[in-house]
Order: structure tokens, then sequence, then C-alpha cells
């Protein structure tokens, strides 16, 4: 398994002068319940600084938080999740799972969260979509549509196939159901079905709650405008460069809204 060459950053998606609204990626975040509150707003606020449009379905309480906060999110719309189904179309990508509850039959303000995710799959395997979290601890892997991203930690990994994370076994897994799997750690395996890379960084400081939230906003929002396997190596890059960035200013004293702060401007610096 080769490392990643962030030269390949340069082949992402950058907007152009001339572009409008919208032409620079649409994502529909699914995430957040009554438990979960911050995991879906870290994501929401690293998604508004990349993508053009997010569109944003949590649960009641979400919600109206973040139209409270609309000054801080003005390039998006509050979605009941009853609506869902009526953005999907037209969203380049989507993110479930972030914040959602982790057991069957808890209260996410519609259907639980693995009926939530199957139907949701099952009816939509054209589109691009990004598991994390609740998500991945309530499905089977034989629901996963081709070219879906997953970004499990070890126990995740673990709980979705039955086997501990390896480079082989992602390696495995990836090819066996035609996915991109993001494996979060020290270091990073990255494994679609036909290359692997492993990402080396960060420090102890992300282990906080809320990193993996970023992450997986982070490479969603990529999704939208590029292909997965890139999408996923950058978004698993920078992250781990924004953390490290944080680190020499602070020490291990930062948190994930520090994080969120920090990725613009890794990306400048690797993109621009």
């Amino acid at each position: 398994m080769e490392e990643f060459n962030p030269i390949d950053l340069k082949k992402l998606h950058i907007p152009s002068l001339n572009s409008h609204k919208g032409q620079n990626g649409k994502l529909l975040l699914i995430s957040g319940s009554k438990l979960f509150h911050s995991s879906s707003l870290w994501a929401l606020k690293v998604a508004s600084r990349i993508v053009d449009m997010v569109f944003y379905s949590s649960v009641d309480e979400n919600n109206e938080i973040v139209r409270e906060a609309k000054e801080e999110f003005r390039d998006g719309l509050i979605i009941p999740r009853s609506k869902i189904e009526n953005y999907i179309k037209e969203a380049d990508c989507i993110l479930i799972g972030s914040g959602l509850p982790r057991k069957e039959g808890e209260e996410t303000g519609d259907d639980d969260t693995r009926v939530l995710t199957e139907n949701l799959l099952k009816k939509y395997p054209e589109k691009k979509w990004v598991l994390d979290g609740g998500s991945l601890q309530t499905i089977t892997p034989d629901i996963l549509p081709a070219n879906a991203i997953i970004t499990p930690h070890s126990r995740e990994f673990r709980a979705l196939f039955g086997i501990d994370v390896s480079k082989e076994n992602v390696e495995k897994m990836s090819k066996k159901y035609g996915i991109i799997v993001v494996t979060k750690g020290p270091e990073d395996f990255i494994c679609s079905s036909e290359k692997c890379v492993n990402i080396k960084g960060g420090n102890a400081g992300m282990t906080k709650g809320g990193t993996g939230d970023v992450l997986a906003a982070l490479i969603a929002s990529f999704y939208c405008k590029n292909e997965a396997f890139l999408s996923a190596c950058a978004g698993s890059y920078i992250n781990k460069k924004a953390g490290e960035s944080l680190f020499k200013k602070v020490g291990y004293y930062f948190n994930s809204s520090d994080l969120v702060d920090e990725i613009p401007k890794i990306m400048k610096e690797f993109l621009i």
C-alpha cells in the first residue's frame, strides 16, 4: 500500500470564475439526533464552506438551532425529515449517519436509523453516498451501493464486516462490495476496488468527539464534484494536516470547532 501523494490534491474541483450558485456542489446532510446535536452542526459548518448549497435535515431541535444561526448558514435550506426525498434527486451527494442514533428503535424524528438508511440506499443506489456513524453501526454491508464511501473507525469496521481492521482486510472489503473504505486512525487506510493508499499524520488532539463527523462532511463535500477515491483521500489528508497545524499553535488543546475553522486555511495552502 503506497502513501498518498498530495500533488493529487491539485486535481480537485476549483470553482470557476464564471460559475454560479449550485454549480460547485449541492450536499444533502441527513444527520443528528436529540442526543447528538453537535455532530450534524460540525458537518454542516465544514460543508457550507466548500459546496454552494447544503440541504440540512435533522430532528426538529437541531433544525431550530440552525434556523437561529442563519447568519452563519446563508447558503442552504433546512429540510424536515419527511421531505428529504424531495432533495435527494437535486443533491450531488448525500452524507448520512453523523450523529444518528446508534441503536435500532431510538427516536430520530422519523424512522429508526437502520430503516431510514436502508430504505434510502435501496431507493437511490445511483446517487453518491457517504456513510458514517449511526448508519454504519446499524446496516449490513450488502446494502451498500457501488462507489459509496464509508468512514468507519476500527470498532465500526469490525461491527460492519466481522473482521478487524488491517491493510489487507480494508482492501478485501472494498473489492468485495465495490465501495471506498476510509478507516480512521493515526494511519488512515483508504481503498477502492482498484487501488489503496495510506495517509499518516494527525495527533492525539484529534481523538476528541466530532473529528470523525468533520472528516465525513469534508469527504462528502469533495465527492459532490470529484470522483470517490480522490475525495476520500483528499478529505483524510486535509483533515490530518488541519490537526497538525492546530498542534503547532495550541498543542493537543483544540476541539472539532477549531478543526472546522482550520480546514479552509489548509485547503488554500494545498489547492490554490
